[in-house]
């Protein structure tokens, strides 16, 4: 490896269809730099909004060197804080989850109005202002309970996301939903190791026995072989025609991409047979089988919607190595544990199948460490997506990368 090389030289010299140096997985410089240009100036999925339903109630992220805290006002209105004390910076909320009156640092108690309004710093000199130490404001939107936060200085367009999303995921009904169960891992492998893992299914029938059950990897779906599949378009307008937008809808830049699929005969969700995993439905159009909605926003999140029950994947990088994914099964709010659902039906086959990726993920890490890794070509009917992800990963960081970074400038 030439450490005099710049971050920009390396993603610059992937060659077309191909994965990339493996230096991009494991360099501490090349993880700084995709926090700055991504995770620091993009929005991140953090939560859902049934999450925080009370005033009061929060929960924190990491998102790369940016603690976060997002926190439900006495107004209703959800709102994101940089979770650092404007006192000597300790963390307000340290919990990941919670509900309080007022946001409280516990070095010093400086305590915060759920607005972040400073309301009270003890021992300090009669002229101090409190108005000048109010919480630091995160930007903060929602899309049919997505929580994204931006960290950046410059707020990000949101809207075009939003609208293209909102007629998808709008017949879920996730208003009305809660989480049933929560999965966090970490992942021994960098975080575009993660998502490449996840857009294809090039190894799934070798490696999850249990999703293959009912998922079915159509290739039609990721623009292989020409023409329309034509029972993929009987899926489509089947599902359209009971008011459940289905047809694959690609962002420009490529940051996000939404479709529906049909899954396996007679599979209507994600369980070891097939069957529904929660009494009732998320939907109220009437259509026996809808498959499954799918849609990813880079870099923080892929989700699947069935008709039973519907999956929120998060995706937080923690080092150049390392990265948490958080699992969430989201069920109707009104079905109760143990009789509209069992948890061990419900989280199985993603339970194991999660599990099957780490293990994936983190072979992959180590193999692309070794001084003798080449970047190899990605398969033109298989691995489209990781392309997809691959070539919106070089042509943002490309476009936004402007100062020469070298690798030895970072550990």
């Amino acid at each position: 490896m030439d450490r005099n090389k710049t971050v920009y030289d390396l993603i610059a010299q992937r060659k077309a269809n191909h994965s990339l140096p493996g230096v991009l997985y494991s360099n501490d410089a090349v993880y700084q730099e995709d926090l700055a240009q991504i995770w620091h100036k993009d929005w991140i999925f953090v939560g859902h909004t049934f999450e925080i339903e009370k005033p009061g109630q929060f929960i924190t992220v990491q998102i790369g060197n940016y603690p976060v805290v997002v926190v439900r006002g006495k107004d209703g209105e959800v709102r994101a804080f940089h979770n650092a004390c404007r006192h000597r910076g300790a963390k307000v909320c340290e919990a990941s989850q919670g509900k309080v009156a007022k946001l409280v640092c516990p070095y010093h108690k400086w305590t915060f109005e759920l607005d972040g309004k400073l309301l009270f710093a003890g021992n300090m000199a009669e002229d101090f202002d409190k108005s000048q130490y109010n919480l630091k404001p995160a930007h903060c939107e929602v899309a049919n309970t997505y929580i994204y936060v931006s960290v950046g200085a410059v707020k990000p367009d949101f809207n075009g996301f939003r609208e293209a999303l909102h007629p998808f995921v709008n017949p879920h009904n996730l208003e009305d939903c809660k989480v049933a169960f929560e999965s966090n891992i970490i992942e021994k492998g960098n975080w575009k190791l993660v998502f490449e893992n996840n857009r294809e299914c090039y190894h799934c029938d070798g490696s999850h026995p249990e999703l293959m059950n009912s998922f079915v990897d159509n290739l039609s779906v990721g623009g292989v072989g020409g023409d329309e599949d034509p029972q993929l378009a009987a899926f489509w307008n089947q599902c359209e025609a009971g008011g459940m937008p289905s047809r694959l809808l690609l962002d420009k830049n490529g940051r996000y991409r939404i479709t529906r699929i049909p899954l396996s005969s007679g599979a209507v969700s994600y369980t070891m047979d097939g069957k529904p995993a929660v009494n009732g439905r998320l939907d109220k159009t009437g259509i026996p089988d809808i498959g499954a909605l799918l849609y990813f926003n880079y870099p923080s999140t892929w989700n699947h919607f069935l008709g039973d029950h519907a999956l929120s994947f998060r995706v937080l990088p923690i080092s150049a190595t390392e990265t948490l994914v958080t699992t969430k099964w989201l069920v109707p709010k009104a079905a109760t544990e143990g009789i509209d659902y069992e948890i061990d039906r419900l989280t199985k086959v993603w339970i194991a199948t999660n599990d099957q990726d780490r293990v994936l993920v983190e072979g992959t890490q180590v193999g692309v460490t070794s001084p003798t890794y080449e970047p190899g070509p990605l398969s033109a009917t298989a691995e489209t997506g990781v392309c997809q992800f691959v070539d919106w990963y070089c042509a943002t960081m490309l476009d936004r990368l402007q100062d020469p970074v070298l690798l030895r400038s970072v550990g």
